[in-house]
């Protein structure tokens, strides 16, 4: 014999997936994704599948794919409720990556995960994410919002983003041309970007009511949000005057991890201490957390989020290129022979 409990009707939105609440969502989305339209998209928001054709103009394109996410930076983004510039941060980890072998990106898509879909909330951070990709000429295509009760905790949400680019198979950046002698150029980062954020929210934890109320002219939270910086458009500006050699896109693991992933064996990055300045926000994490510089070096980019090798011939008028074109640029060392030492050092 059953109970009258058993037999009473459940819907999905009594179980806590809301269908109209995706579906207000996917309204909102559209316009956004619409203003990142470009050649190559063969079909709008919506299907199952995204479409796209590589643009006619490549002769041999090899299609180059990354995936990221935002990291524990998105506990700020829950605790200081700032969700507009997390999707920048999306797209960036996975764009900048691309741009390192040389290529264009094409088109993006994103995970957006939650217990509970608000929708205003997803709104946000959709936006975020087709700011990103308008910024740095890629298509947002596609994704999935996944509402998902139990999985998160109220008013929190998961991230994950893929890009896909192209690039001509002769002009893949490998690396393996960098040779001594060579001069390496140091992108200015926008802050901390999206990685070393556990030992941010420490440094936070840590300070507590003495924390500054500004850091270099910016409001305390927005200074530690400031999304990470899109490379792409004004480095593959350079890419096409210039003979640059290798790129280095610096995320978690710093300088001393990420730039020798573009190395030849048997070379070094010998990097001049100083030659680019430490920011309020860098000095002040620094001096929060109480570690040196080898610490700062291999768990936040410092300043530099983007290193670019090129031949000494080329790099005043490269680094001309890129300042024109809005970057700041700094000469921060030189490629060596590695003999016994260190893949990279600063002195």
């Amino acid at each position: 014999m059953s109970s009258s409990a058993s037999t009473t009707p459940i819907s999905y939105k009594d179980a806590g997936v809301d269908i109209d609440a995706g579906d207000a969502l996917v309204e909102r989305i559209k316009p956004l994704a619409k203003k990142t339209m470009r050649e190559g998209v063969l079909a709008g928001i919506g299907g199952f599948g995204a479409l796209f054709e590589v643009p006619k103009r490549y002769q041999e394109p090899v299609l180059v794919s990354g995936t990221d996410g935002v990291g524990t930076k998105l506990k700020l983004a829950f605790e200081w409720n700032m969700h507009d510039t997390v999707g920048i941060d999306l797209v960036a980890m996975s764009v900048n990556d691309v741009l390192v072998q040389g290529a264009e990106p094409l088109f993006f898509l994103d995970y957006f995960a939650c217990g509970k879909l608000d929708v205003d909330t997803a709104a946000a951070v959709v936006g975020g994410i087709a700011r990103g990709c308008e910024l740095s000429g890629c298509a947002l295509i596609g994704g999935e919002t996944a509402e998902m009760p139990g999985m998160y905790p109220a008013g929190e949400y998961d991230l994950a983003g893929f890009a896909v680019g192209a690039v001509e198979k002769s002009k893949i950046l490998t690396g393996k041309t960098v040779a001594a002698g060579d001069v390496v150029l140091g992108l200015a980062s926008a802050g901390v970007h999206s990685n070393g954020f556990s030992l941010v929210r420490k440094c936070i934890e840590r300070a507590g009511d003495s924390a500054p109320a500004t850091l270099d002219g910016k409001p305390f939270k927005q200074a530690i949000m400031e999304p990470t910086r899109l490379y792409v458009k004004n480095v593959l500006a350079a890419l096409a005057q210039h003979p640059i050699k290798a790129l280095a896109h610096i995320t978690g693991g710093g300088l001393l991890e990420n730039i020798p992933r573009v190395l030849p064996e048997g070379l070094a990055a010998h990097l001049k201490a100083g030659s680019w300045p430490q920011t309020e926000l860098f000095a002040w994490l620094q001096k929060t957390a109480g570690i040196d510089d080898i610490e700062m070096n291999r768990t936040f980019n410092n300043g530099i989020g983007m290193v670019v090798v090129v031949p000494a011939d080329a790099a005043e008028a490269t680094a001309a290129t890129l300042r024109a074109a809005g970057e700041t640029v700094y000469a921060i060392g030189s490629i060596a022979e590695r003999g016994d030492g260190a893949s990279v050092v600063v002195a």
